[in-house]
């Protein structure tokens, strides 16, 4: 599990596509620590504002991964309330807090960039 940790994610990929695509995507985001968590970032947040305005096959991918990414949130809303409803606030497995814990995910994105940008579309 370690080993994939430490390699590119979903987001990664979509960088380089982006890169692939003459998007002037900053080298640093491409040759990233993937071990690290992925800050969001202004200058993807302007290249994904022009994806939108001037090419729509790259931004229907974008809104794949806004989809998909709504998806995850759903879902730990919906685990959230089953884990309430089983356990209440009791602790939960593997010693965590349980539905408090969980409840710290649910607005959590992964891919913050594409959810940054929404209102200047």
């Amino acid at each position: 599990m370690q080993v994939r940790f430490n390699q590119p994610t979903l987001w990664d990929a979509f960088l380089h596509y982006l890169a692939a695509n003459k998007y002037p995507v900053p080298k640093a985001l491409l040759q990233r620590d993937h071990s690290a968590v992925y800050e969001p970032s202004p200058e993807v947040q302007r290249i994904i504002v022009n994806v939108y305005k001037k090419d729509p096959t790259v931004a229907q991918i974008a809104e794949r991964l806004v989809d998909l990414d709504e998806g995850f949130m759903e879902w730990r809303y919906r685990h959230v309330k089953m884990v309430q409803r089983t356990i209440g606030t009791k602790m939960g497995t593997g010693g965590s807090a349980g539905a408090e814990y969980l409840m710290t995910t649910l607005n959590q994105p992964a891919f913050p960039d594409l959810w940054a940008i929404r209102a200047e579309l």
